[in-house]
C-alpha cells in the first residue's frame, strides 16, 4: 500500500479520531469537489444513497457531480453517533436549494465501514427531504468549510 493510498485517521478508531474522520468527511462534502471527494473512498466501494447505488470510487464521484449540480448552496454538518473498531455510524442535516428557488433541510444517518488504509469501503445512506423557507434556514455560513464556532446539529436542536 503507498502513502498516497492512505486516509488518515486509519481504523481501528477512538473516539477523537471517529469524531475527526466525520469533521473531514463533512470538510470534504462541503466543498462539493466531487473528483476530490470521490479520492475518500476505495476504488471498489459501495454505496447505497436513496434508492441509488455505486459500485466504485468512479461511479460515486459521477453521483456526486450529479447531486451538487442540482442541489444548489449546498451545506453539511456531519455528527458523531456510534463507532467501533473500522466502522462508524453519523447523522447528519444539509441544506440545499433547487433550480426554483425551493429550499430543503436533508435528514439523515450514514454507515460507514472502512478499508484498513483509511479509504471508505462501504457507504450506506438513509435520508429524508423536508422543504423550508428560505427565513428557515439554519445554515448560513459561506459556502465551503463549516467555521469551528458555528454550532452542530445537537447543538440547533436538530
Amino acid at each position: 500500500m503507498s502513502t498516497s493510498e492512505v486516509r488518515q485517521p486509519v481504523p481501528p478508531f477512538t473516539r477523537e479520531t471517529a469524531i475527526l474522520k466525520v469533521r473531514l468527511a463533512e470538510d470534504g462534502w462541503n466543498s462539493r469537489d466531487a473528483a476530490k471527494v470521490a479520492l475518500a473512498y476505495t476504488p471498489d466501494t459501495k454505496w447505497r444513497n436513496r434508492a441509488e447505488f455505486a459500485n466504485s470510487r468512479a461511479e460515486a464521484e459521477a453521483f456526486l457531480q450529479r447531486k451538487w449540480s442540482k442541489e444548489l448552496d449546498y451545506r453539511l454538518i456531519k455528527e458523531l453517533w456510534a463507532f467501533t473498531e473500522n466502522r462508524i455510524a453519523v447523522r447528519y442535516a444539509y441544506e440545499w436549494h433547487d433550480d426554483s428557488s425551493n429550499w430543503f433541510r436533508s435528514y439523515g444517518n450514514e454507515n460507514w465501514e472502512f478499508a484498513e488504509n483509511g479509504l471508505m469501503a462501504n457507504r450506506f445512506a438513509c435520508i429524508n427531504d423536508l422543504p423550508i423557507k428560505e427565513s428557515d434556514r439554519k445554515f448560513r455560513w459561506p459556502l465551503g468549510r463549516r467555521p469551528d464556532d458555528h454550532p452542530g446539529l445537537s447543538d440547533l436542536g436538530l
